[in-house]
């Protein structure tokens, strides 16, 4: 039989802390929580843009990247820190600050979606590594968190099966780019809002229906926005 919790509308969010796209729609996030979190609570799922890589970054990939930055400034006006570019043999390992936002999951649940705003605030306006331990540790413990606790929790078996369960959900759920915003309940289904960027007066309607209507549509809506970071 089915419980209360499982029919509860709620919204998922994937979502990687190295994504422009995903910096882009920190705002446009914490407003949907902020005028319809007590409704729809969101879950933060991590989302493995760049998972494991371990190549280093050439010319050409940071002028790539460079024009992606100045896309996601132009469009959604946040602000970037460009001097990123000037580091030399910079991995774009996004596993390790995945990671991170897994661990503050377990240290203080609740928190972990204000943690992945101070990460993609860090990394795109402030130029900080977030491909380093240390500075993800820092990162955490000017957040609040006890430094032996996070430190302790990064590194357990449990963070490690946490995050492939995040990345896990990543592929079950269909989602090949990021933001990715899906509204539903276990009870019904899970509904695309958004795979991609999308300003919140575009989204507000589809909320309105999740919360309103008394069955979802079939189907989902709308598909991937020019406004992505793809796997």
């Amino acid at each position: 039989m089915s419980s209360s919790q499982d029919k509860k509308r709620r919204l998922i969010y994937f979502a990687d802390p190295m994504c422009s796209w995903c910096w882009g729609f920190s705002p446009v996030i914490a407003k949907i929580v902020g005028e319809y979190g007590a409704e729809l609570p969101v879950r933060l799922v991590m989302g493995g843009l760049r998972a494991g890589n371990s190549v280093a970054m050439d010319e050409v990939m940071k002028n790539e990247i460079r024009g992606h930055w100045q896309h996601v400034a132009a469009r959604t006006g946040q602000a970037f820190d460009f001097s990123f570019f000037d580091r030399e043999g910079f991995v774009y390992d996004t596993a390790p600050a995945c990671r991170a936002v897994v661990a503050m999951r377990r240290a203080a649940p609740g928190r972990e979606l204000a943690f992945l705003a101070v990460l993609h605030e860090a990394f795109y306006a402030k130029a900080v590594d977030l491909a380093s331990g240390p500075e993800l540790l820092r990162l955490a413990v000017d957040f609040g968190t006890d430094e032996a606790l996070f430190a302790d929790i990064f590194a357990s078996e449990e963070c490690s099966r946490d995050l492939a369960d995040d990345f896990s959900a990543v592929l079950g759920n269909g989602i090949r780019a990021f933001p990715a915003l899906l509204g539903g309940s276990e009870v019904e289904r899970f509904m695309a809002l958004t795979h991609g960027y999308r300003p919140f007066e575009e989204l507000q309607p589809s909320l309105e229906r999740l919360i309103s209507a008394k069955n979802l549509p079939k189907g989902l809506m709308p598909g991937v926005s020019a406004g992505s970071c793809s796997l």
